[in-house]
């Protein structure tokens, strides 16, 4: 016995054509692949105060082969040559071993062949359970997680998750992408914010998370801007107001000399001081101080001195006319004469940057009220005919006179009308006012009254007209 725990065996090469020696022919031994009931564990066998380590599926004779030609077979260790002691009885205690086993297999296939049948209805299913499940990374406003999603697309995946997606917010890939193992999905909420971009105020929505994300968003000139919150400031999902103001170049005219800065001043009169100009007295500038300064606005400073002036200015009297029937039409007469009243007021007189301005009224005080004057307008219809004068060519004499003119006169402003009559002479005739201001028909029938008591003789020259 050797020393080995195990014994030591030979190759085996399987014997054709003879009993358990080598009598025939011995072709190459080519390997099969095992089927799970071609062997069982190893069995250990005894004979005669021997112990002998033997595989189960040791050598069938050529006989028990042809039985079963099916069957798989590996590639055996030949046993040690038997003494002449062994008288056959371990060679019989390994056939009748091998019969044992030939005949437990048909059993034992019959007994695995419906578990088998399971298992392989198992792993279907479970493989198609595994390929339908997805490794997705899902990040909403910068919060990440993997987890496994059976979702065919992002808006499936995210309706699973409980995320909710607003008109602002941003969603990549784009709601309804499908998802496969393996996907980014990214979700950014939209945040209000109240802006006032350079004095205009205004209301933007922006997926950043800080203040310097959002102004790089909406695409503000950030630098040298005044913010009026700090730029690592965090804009939760209620938004906030956010007040910033670019830098602009102003350029600012005083006392004959030009300033050119660059400023994000709020107002006028803070970029006034930032270029180190100093208002005084009545100082002021040719824009609001209290405006905003644009980009490229030329702003002057306006260098103001002044006083004031105190006037007396008349006030003109209202006429108030009422009628009288007792008056012919056309005639007034004025009952009571109207008087102007008088105001005080006090001017400002300016003087900016050494040129004088236009008076400013600043204050009208009242020193006396005016009178109304109060004037009867006659109704009475005018008489058109005088007895002894209807019948003459007073349009001849008129034409003579006047050229037919109603409102004219003579050079001197002594005579006037269409008879040229004085105003002593038309007031004795019943006539109001002066007789250029009467109308025609008055004036003709003041004219027919002179005739009857003076007849032609007021009209010299032209007289001869009227019998004409």
């Amino acid at each position: 016995m050797s020393s080995s725990p195990y014994e030591t065996y030979e190759t085996y090469q399987p014997s054709y054509g003879g009993g358990g020696g080598g009598g025939g022919a011995t072709p190459p031994y080519e390997p099969q692949p095992p089927s799970p009931d071609s062997y069982a564990p190893y069995e250990t066998y005894a004979a005669q105060g021997t112990d002998t380590y033997r595989p189960a599926y040791a050598y069938e004779p050529a006989q028990e082969q042809a039985a079963a030609p099916t069957e798989p077979r590996l590639p055996r260790q030949a046993p040690a040559p038997a003494s002449a002691s062994d008288g056959g009885g371990r060679a019989a205690a390994r056939r009748a071993a091998r019969r044992r086993k030939t005949d437990q297999r048909p059993e034992t296939l019959r007994r695995l062949l419906p578990q088998a049948l399971v298992v392989a209805f198992l792993a279907g299913g479970t493989s198609a359970f595994v390929a339908n499940d997805k490794a997705i990374q899902l990040t909403v406003d910068g919060k990440e997680r993997t987890l496994y999603t059976f979702a065919d697309d992002v808006t499936e995946l995210l309706a699973d998750e409980g995320v909710e997606i607003g008109e602002h917010d941003l969603v990549a890939p784009a709601p309804g992408a499908a998802l496969a193992s393996g996907d980014e999905v990214a979700v950014r909420y939209g945040r209000p914010v109240q802006l006032t971009l350079d004095g205009q105020r205004r209301e933007v929505w922006t997926t950043a998370g800080t203040v310097e994300g959002a102004l790089k968003q909406l695409g503000v000139r950030a630098e040298g801007a005044y913010v009026s919150a700090s730029r690592s400031k965090r804009i939760d999902r209620h938004g906030l107001d956010l007040d910033v103001r670019t830098e602009r170049s102003v350029t600012i005219m005083a006392d004959g000399r030009r300033r050119t800065i660059r400023t994000n001043a709020a107002s006028v009169r803070e970029a006034v001081d930032e270029a180190g100009i100093s208002l005084r007295g009545q100082d002021t500038t040719s824009v609001p101080q209290d405006s905003f300064p644009r980009d490229g606005q030329t702003i002057t400073v306006m260098r103001v001195t002044g006083t004031k002036e105190v006037r007396e200015e008349p006030i003109p009297y209202a006429t108030e006319r009422t009628q009288d029937a007792t008056l012919f039409q056309g005639t007034e007469v004025v009952t009571r004469a109207g008087e102007p009243g008088m105001r005080r007021v006090t001017y400002a007189m300016r003087t900016v940057n050494g040129v004088k301005q236009k008076p400013r009224r600043v204050r009208t005080e009242v020193v006396r009220e005016p009178r109304t004057q109060l004037v009867k307008v006659g109704t009475k219809p005018m008489p058109t005919s005088v007895a002894g004068a209807d019948s003459l060519n007073w349009s001849g004499l008129a034409a003579c006179e006047s050229g037919g003119r109603p409102g004219a006169t003579d050079a001197t402003g002594t005579y006037g009308g269409l008879y040229q009559f004085d105003t002593q002479t038309w007031q004795s005739l019943g006539g109001s006012g002066r007789p250029q201001d009467a109308s025609a028909s008055e004036q003709t029938y003041r004219a027919k009254k002179l005739y009857v008591r003076r007849g032609a003789s007021p009209w010299p020259h032209c007289g001869p007209r009227l019998h004409g």
